[in-house]
């Protein structure tokens, strides 16, 4: 069916013919869950033994995905998409931190990013994952209610201080702030923080933002029971169907629980949109975020846009895709007004492995995504060499 998202000219505007091949190249591989699965293996292997590989894998696969080493590098890009009215989302997106020093200095990267990005249209938000502020084993402790120690107690202490030392930044600038979501064995400690800024920072306007991932069938009624029990703020809500899904079946089916994933894509789809309807139902209350790279998901939002008589650039409705993805629904999005983001990684290749392989098989294993990427670029091929001949 043809839609403002079949539009690939727009779309691609930025690509040139070398990029598009490459995005070919990259997606055909990700939509075969072997191949995935072999050069994730090989990568690890690669990077643990010093194999002269990074060159490589900066050229084929950072290069698509991500902005660049630094922030400076990633200037060009964030001009160049800011000219088709995109904005631009820097992320450091460096993972596995496991001492207190780099904690501590993930936590001055967070506050050197708002920094750099205050009073700067074109970046409006600033993001962070929340377990590069401290232990992951912490944030599961807290989430499960086991009593921390008196050392453990200090360096929880430190996560919560680091916690709302960004979020005060962010506020004192004017910057948005935008809480990842991760797996469901640390959640609930996020959630509990991202509240406890809410309640703090959101009061006249909104900054704070949690991410709501609507993929666990019990995320309806946690926004229901927020906005039950907490009255004078505006909640920012990025909903998004969710990144953990395969990870999050396997620990449920080996700690024989109820897993707290839908059962299926559909189940997915109506959950995530039954999120939507809540949203509108209460956007006197609630600023969102659609983290989506969904066609039908992003239609929806814009037909209950103009039925609620929300204007079109609206600073409570935002859209957002990730960088190297969903190009079809970014740019035609922008192109017809709507308030709209890329999520744009930075930081040393290395260091961005562990991302870049999840969103590698995150994409090998949503059904269709991958196979519609690699059908757009294909279509914006045909079109440029029948333009050209």
């Amino acid at each position: 069916m043809k839609s403002i998202f079949s539009n690939t000219k727009d779309a691609f505007s930025l690509k040139t013919d070398f990029e598009l091949l490459r995005g070919k190249f990259l997606f055909n591989i990700i939509q075969n869950k072997f191949l995935v699965k072999l050069g994730t293996s090989l990568t690890n292997f690669s990077l643990k033994f010093n194999l002269p590989v990074t060159s490589i894998i900066k050229f084929f696969v950072f290069n698509h995905f991500c902005g660049g080493i630094s922030e400076q590098d990633c200037d060009p890009t964030i001009k160049k998409m800011f000219d088709k009215n995109v904005s631009s989302v820097l992320d450091f997106s460096t993972e596995a931190f496991k001492t207190e020093d780099e904690f501590d200095s993930c936590y001055k990267k967070k506050l050197s990013i708002i920094e750099f990005i205050k009073n700067r249209n074109e970046i409006p938000f600033a993001v962070f994952k929340p377990t590069c502020l401290g232990n992951i084993h912490l944030f599961e402790k807290v989430t499960s209610g086991i009593s921390l120690n008196p050392i453990e107690n200090a360096e929880w202490n430190r996560v919560v201080k680091r916690f709302q030392g960004v979020c005060q930044k962010a506020y004192d600038n004017n910057v948005k702030i935008l809480i990842d979501a991760e797996e469901t064995l640390v959640q609930k400690a996020i959630d509990d923080l991202a509240v406890k800024m809410m309640l703090k920072y959101n009061k006249d306007k909104t900054i704070v933002y949690n991410t709501i991932q609507m993929y666990r069938w019990d995320r309806l009624d946690y926004m229901k029971k927020l906005l039950k029990n907490n009255t004078g703020i505006t909640f920012g809500f990025k909903l998004v169907r969710g990144a953990y899904m395969e990870k999050e079946r396997e620990l449920a089916a080996i700690m024989k629980i109820k897993s707290p994933i839908c059962k299926d894509k559909s189940a997915t789809d109506l959950n995530f949109n039954k999120g939507l309807d809540f949203v509108f139902n209460n956007i006197n209350k609630i600023s969102l975020v659609c983290g989506s790279h969904n066609e039908a998901s992003v239609l929806k939002i814009m037909s209950m846009m103009s039925k609620n008589g929300v204007l079109k650039n609206d600073d409570k409705i935002w859209f957002g895709q990730l960088y190297g993805m969903s190009d079809n629904i970014t740019f035609n999005l922008a192109k017809e007004g709507f308030n709209v983001f890329k999520i744009l990684p930075f930081g040393p290749v290395k260091n961005l492995m562990p991302y870049l392989i999840r969103r590698a098989e995150e994409n090998s294993s949503v059904q269709g995504q991958t196979g519609r990427e690699l059908q757009l670029i294909l279509n914006e091929i045909k079109r440029r060499k029948s333009v050209n001949v």
